[in-house]
């Protein structure tokens, strides 16, 4: 499996305002960018913060990259996976709907209730017992054929996945916008680390619109 992590934060470090309020960081350059990525991930992951803050839809846009998906025998769309510990991702979501197949990670901490909900419009993988196990689910969409994931989000996750050590790169568009806030949520947000701090080896810089992209592999070292 790879993982690739993909953000764009402001000049600061920050993904969105301190109301977590999506801000326009990037431009069509970046966005073309982020489609072509998307188009060649098996799946798109983010955190429930993430789809209750912006319920995106997380699908290829261009037209052209579909067909090539289904030209090379895909299905339109790469699959999407939400890491949801408790269930709380609601069952109009624009994640959940028939664009793609859509993968919820729960714990077992996860009321039956919601399981039931979430069973109707979504795969579920249950792993963890109050918080997922990122290891054992990420194990688990192998399994089900996903090997190459693109994660989009937020910090919370990004920093749980650092941790748990499954981030293969690291891609950063940083925009020329200052956001400020001490609340508003950065690249890697979580607990923080206070030893073993995981290293990144540059592999590229690239300018893009009125910013810079960033490419890291993650040394393992």
């Amino acid at each position: 499996m790879h993982v690739v992590v993909n953000a764009a934060m402001s000049g600061d470090g920050k993904l969105s305002s301190h109301r977590r309020e999506q801000i326009a960081i990037s431009g069509e350059a970046d966005f073309a960018r982020v489609d072509r990525l998307r188009a060649a991930s098996d799946a798109v992951v983010v955190g429930v913060g993430t789809v209750l803050a912006d319920d995106p839809h997380l699908t290829v846009k261009d037209d052209d990259l579909q067909d090539q998906r289904r030209a090379d025998g895909r299905s339109a769309n790469p699959a999407r996976v939400v890491v949801d510990s408790s269930g709380r991702t609601p069952t109009d979501a624009a994640i959940l709907d028939d664009a793609a197949t859509t993968y919820v990670c729960l714990s077992e901490a996860a009321p039956v209730d919601r399981r039931m909900a979430l069973a109707d419009h979504a795969e579920l993988v249950t792993a963890g017992d109050d918080r997922v196990d990122l290891l054992r689910a990420f194990a688990a969409l192998q399994d089900a054929g996903l090997e190459r994931l693109m994660v989009e989000g937020g910090g919370e996750l990004i920093f749980s996945l650092f941790e748990a050590g499954l981030v293969d790169e690291l891609r950063v568009f940083v925009g020329p916008k200052i956001i400020g806030g001490r609340d508003a949520p950065t690249l890697a947000d979580g607990e923080g680390f206070l030893a073993d701090f995981p290293r990144l080896e540059l592999e590229d810089v690239d300018r893009l619109d009125d910013g810079v992209l960033l490419t890291w592999a993650v040394d393992e070292r």
